[in-house]
């Protein structure tokens, strides 16, 4: 009850600046009671369906509007407050000069209070419609993102094979099955040798894949569908009532990727031939840096593997990477990835510039990173999660094709 009070306290506090500013640029009435309706129409779904909505910490789209509509009511405020509060700051202190010194004229002009107000609401306006449109569009703009790989001692029959990477499916956030299935389509349409999915089906259930089966169950290559368990697979972090239901609920999620013909590889490889030569497929479960699960044994994953084997290893937390794949006595050719979703929200430029808040927690958050000799490839996932859109940084397929030789051959 008291987070509830003190989020309605700074809602109320945010709110009241960014009435005044709207009041402050107009005198229509009627823009003045919308604003009041909207923030109470906002706070009070947001404090319904995190309260007495859905159960639990299950993640719904219900909740995941109600958690975008009050991020972008929020963000609008967020950029009106500081610049009303340092113009309100700006005037105390003109005030007091003015007391102190009695001026003639008053420091306060109600046309510079209108011209700041209108600044503030035009700079607001950013934020608010980018993350408006990432709810209504950007969530599924997909793009296919092309990279071509050189490795030396990649074995001649697997010179231009083509791998598509998928990542953080999170079905249970999904609202437009028109648009799941031209993603799908966009995938078949790769026509790559091998896909390979790395982990994050479903945000907390197995049954929440289950309205998505016969979509994502129609993806085909040639070499097959490979896939792992991400962090979200576990049931992690939802309440169970025991300890064998939520076991069971990771039994359900096995059954069906293995109905949709997906082969799930646990800690386990696989290996590609071709006209006898091989690349080995590793897959770990999740392992995470931090408070994330670390199910991952890569020892254990690559027991059958030699280490002369060219390998592909699939790992759905790139921090597993930089703490224990990279330095690894095996040399891990190409490692695939996801997780970090490129935090949904970004700014990139192809040749300019590549950022997102969320490189202030993950060293490696999106695209290709080489250390080593060795590459990898951190996908920015086909779904969402949370905040039910994207800005700047799109849901993704990833195409590598694989060419044997050096990168100036």
């Amino acid at each position: 009850m008291v987070r509830w009070i003190i989020f309605i306290l700074i809602y109320f506090l945010f709110s009241v600046y960014g009435y005044q500013a709207i009041k402050t640029v107009t005198k229509i009435s009627w823009l003045h009671y919308l604003f009041i309706a909207i923030a109470i129409i906002v706070a009070g779904n947001f404090i319904y369906q995190f309260s007495v909505g859905a159960e639990g910490r299950v993640l719904n789209p219900a909740k995941s509007y109600a958690f975008g509509f009050l991020l972008a009511f929020m963000s609008l405020n967020l950029i009106i407050v500081p610049i009303l509060i340092g113009e309100d700051i700006i005037r105390v202190f003109l005030g007091v000069y003015d007391k102190l010194f009695a001026t003639k004229e008053s420091f306060y002009l109600p046309s510079r209070r209108k011209f700041i107000s209108t600044v503030a609401l035009g700079l607001a306006a950013i934020p608010f419609a980018s993350l408006l449109y990432g709810m209504y569009r950007g969530k599924y703009r997909f793009r296919v993102l092309d990279y071509v790989l050189h490795f030396e001692d990649l074995p001649e029959a697997f010179d231009g094979y083509k791998i598509t990477q998928i990542s953080d499916i999170h079905s249970g956030s999904f609202d437009n099955r028109e648009k799941i299935k031209y993603g799908i389509d966009l995938i078949n349409e790769q026509q790559s040798d091998v896909i390979m999915f790395t982990g994050d089906m479903v945000n907390n259930k197995a049954s929440e894949m289950l309205p998505w089966k016969d979509l994502f169950g129609t993806l085909k290559a040639k070499d097959g569908v490979f896939s792992v368990l991400g962090n979200h697979d576990y049931g992690d972090y939802v309440s169970w009532d025991t300890k064998e239901e939520k076991a069971r609920n990771l039994d359900a999620l096995k059954a069906l990727q293995k109905e949709m013909g997906y082969n799930l590889l646990l800690n386990e490889s696989h290996f590609l031939e071709r006209n006898g030569e091989r690349i080995a497929i590793v897959g770990v479960e999740n392992w995470g840096k931090g408070g994330f699960k670390k199910a991952g044994d890569l020892k254990k994953a690559s027991a059958q593997v030699a280490s002369e084997d060219f390998k592909i290893l699939m790992s759905h937390d790139p921090s597993h990477w930089e703490a224990e794949v990279v330095n690894d006595e095996y040399h891990y050719h190409l490692t695939l990835s996801g997780h970090t979703h490129g935090m949904q929200f970004g700014i990139e430029i192809p040749g300019w510039i590549k950022w997102s808040p969320v490189k202030w927690r993950y060293k490696h958050w999106a695209g290709i990173y080489k250390e080593l000799g060795q590459y990898i490839n951190v996908n920015r996932g086909f779904g969402y999660l949370g905040y039910p859109g994207r800005v700047g940084i799109w849901p993704e397929v990833t195409v590598i094709t694989l060419k044997k030789g050096s990168n100036n051959a």
